[in-house]
């Protein structure tokens, strides 16, 4: 299955209100139901074996769905989040959490800021060539490791998303459902990406209902 790349409605905010509403409503069952959140589990689980207290830079947060579900997951571990978005309208408005407005691919921040460096949904967005810069931008700024949670591009994934368009509840998530898949990348895309980036070593694992983690090691100073 050849990748085809696709804009995504929500990304340009190409909709009513309540239509976006709707549709992120629409991601937070995703996530829940369907291994967003238990893979961002794991993958945090096996980057902060040991630690007590994590930072994390999660990048393209949105609002903050999946990393804050984290915090709620993980009680044994202190997670210090910092959410990072393009847009300020995108980030959530809980003053607890510090969100900050920026480029993904030039991060604003100096070597090794924070433990690790998150991001859900995202990396297939970008074309293979800016996943290789934003990898490298993330290594850069992490001290331990980049975790990436996204889907996995495959035709029973595509056949799922489309059975399911009856269930969404807006029409900009029966565009963006299928536009994800088809521009998704394989567990042996991200891992060649991951390893270009400069990565020290990657770890990948499949998640169901064609979830993907990768683990991009940064190496020891």
């Amino acid at each position: 299955m050849r990748r085809r790349p696709t804009e995504e409605l929500l990304d340009t905010d190409s909709g009513t209100p309540d239509e976006v509403a709707a549709s992120i409503r629409d991601l937070r069952w995703f996530n829940r139901w369907f291994g967003g959140v238990s893979t961002a589990v794991r993958l945090v689980q096996v980057a902060a074996a040991g630690r007590r207290r994590v930072s994390v830079l999660d990048v393209a947060a949105g609002e903050g769905f999946v990393p804050k579900s984290l915090q709620r997951h993980l009680p044994q571990i202190e997670l210090d989040l910092t959410l990072l978005d393009r847009l300020p309208s995108h980030l959530s408005s809980n003053g607890n959490t510090r969100s900050v407005c920026a480029d993904a691919l030039s991060l604003p921040f100096r070597p090794a800021s924070f433990d690790l460096v998150s991001c859900s949904l995202f990396v297939h967005h970008l074309a293979p060539e800016q996943v290789v810069l934003f990898v490298k931008e993330a290594l850069r700024v992490c001290r331990v490791a980049v975790l990436i949670h996204d889907l996995i591009r495959d035709p029973l994934h595509l056949a799922f998303a489309y059975a399911g368009l009856p269930l969404y509840r807006s029409r900009l998530t029966r565009h963006d459902a299928i536009a994800s898949v088809r521009q998704a990348y394989t567990v042996d895309e991200m891992r060649a990406f991951l390893h270009k980036a400069g990565a020290a070593r990657v770890e990948t694992f499949r998640n169901y209902f064609y979830r993907m983690g990768a683990i991009a090691w940064k190496a020891a100073p």
